[in-house]
């Protein structure tokens, strides 16, 4: 019996929008269990790069790329760096994207809806067709995209662009999934609850927070590191061999499928 998660030292994983947050806690998790991993930031800062030097310190082999996922160029920039750091690719985490900003229906204006659709969605779109030569050349492999409990439930006010570009990432999974299995390439999605990282420090307040958390079953809201074991295992061919086109909801309760 291959042991917990052994099948994925030695692959070779590109995890977008690593630089915070689930990104870096699923890059980290990447990254102790021997997989070499090539880790995503804007270029807006170096958090990405510095995580990636600190694992490596470690005695691990990971890469930083960077790229501005608003533009769907940086974006086959970034997957064309990482596969050219790791010699090819197997695994493709889509993490990157945020709401941008919480903007009620009367004030959504253009400008905000490209900036949404193409970091939530035209990104991860983007980011599948550029890395299916690589992933076609391994023999096979995988993607797990990150949804979102808001792509099932609408989200709350002021989100419904970003919601709704969550949908569409659910779906693509599901579509996407069955194009691919006969390339071998298995494709799945982790849909986040709540989630105390720094997204939600920008964009919820405290007591919006405190709230949900006592509405939640397990009593708490989720952690980065509590979302780690999803990807993994839908990652690992040992795992989730023959599972494709599913959405794994990792909420504590929040919402019962």
């Amino acid at each position: 019996m291959t042991l917990l998660g052994e099948d994925l030292r030695g692959k070779r994983v590109l995890v977008t929008g690593s630089s915070r947050g689930i990104g870096a806690a699923v890059g980290t998790a990447f990254a102790s269990l021997g997989a070499r991993v090539a880790l995503h930031g804007s270029g807006g800062n170096d958090a990405a790069a510095r995580l990636a030097l600190a694992l490596t310190a470690g005695g691990t082999e990971v890469y930083a790329v960077t790229g501005d996922f608003r533009d769907p160029r940086a974006v086959e920039s970034a997957v064309d760096a990482a596969v050219q750091a790791l010699g090819g690719l197997d695994i493709l985490v889509n993490n990157a994207g945020t709401m941008v900003g919480r903007v009620p229906m009367e004030r959504v204006g253009d400008d905000f809806l490209d900036e949404v659709i193409d970091l939530n969605l035209r990104s991860v779109v983007v980011a599948c067709r550029r890395a299916l030569p690589a992933l076609r050349a391994a023999g096979g492999g995988a993607i797990v995209n990150t949804a979102s409990i808001s792509a099932r439930t609408g989200g709350s006010p002021g989100s419904s662009v970003y919601s709704a570009s969550k949908a569409f990432v659910s779906t693509f999974t599901r579509s996407l999934a069955a194009e691919l299995a006969p390339d071998r390439i298995r494709v799945n999605a982790v849909s986040p609850g709540t989630i105390d990282t720094d997204f939600h420090q920008r964009y919820s307040s405290p007591e919006k927070l405190a709230a949900t958390a006592a509405r939640i079953p397990l009593g708490r809201l989720g952690t980065a590191e509590d979302c780690v074991g999803a990807y993994l295992f839908l990652a690992s061919e040992v795992l989730s061999g023959y599972i494709t086109g599913q959405v794994i909801e990792v909420n504590g309760g929040q919402l019962m499928a």
